[in-house]
């Protein structure tokens, strides 16, 4: 574990080096595309309305279970706006790259933090999975999509933290 912690504390602490917009542009797309799907759920749960499964039958089942709301809230709500948060520091690392001012001081932080971030994501994505396939016996296609797009964002973050800490690293040797 003390391994573990020493190597987040020097992945969250080494300076970045640059990422390239490209990895960066499937990266934004990927939070846009999840911020889609959790924003339509979001919608249709205000609505009332239990958006059609077409694959599979279950989405009934998983959207209106005790799960799909936490503490008043729909979970697809707090994904979106989790998906928003992601897609904005994406934003803002693409914007300060170029930038001057505080957000360009930041450039740095606001990547690494934004990468940080999809930790959180992926783990409530396999919570949710997880009650899908052993609690709910019912998978809903929408929430796998939103899964899908977790799980791309934070390999897409392991990618990129581990590939430009390393190119820092070896341009300090």
């Amino acid at each position: 574990i003390r391994k573990a912690m020493n190597n987040l504390k020097r992945l969250l602490t080494q300076p970045l080096a640059e990422v390239g917009s490209v990895v960066l542009g499937i990266f934004l797309l990927v939070a846009i595309i999840g911020f889609a799907d959790a924003s339509y759920l979001t919608v249709e749960h205000y609505l009332g309305v239990v958006p059609p499964c077409t694959l599979e039958q279950g989405c009934e089942v998983v959207l209106t279970s005790g799960y799909s709301v936490l503490f008043g809230v729909p979970t697809s709500l707090l994904g979106a706006l989790y998906y928003l948060a992601v897609a904005t520091g994406a934003f803002f690392y693409l914007e300060s790259k170029h930038g001057q001012g505080k957000v360009a001081a930041h450039h740095s932080a606001i990547l690494r933090w934004t990468l940080v971030a999809t930790a959180l994501g992926f783990g409530m994505s396999l919570w949710f999975v997880y009650l899908q396939l052993f609690i709910l016996h019912s998978i809903c296609v929408y929430c796998m999509g939103s899964a899908t797009s977790s799980t791309v964002l934070f390999l897409l973050a392991l990618w990129m933290l581990h590939k430009h800490t390393s190119q820092n690293h070896e341009k300090q040797n």
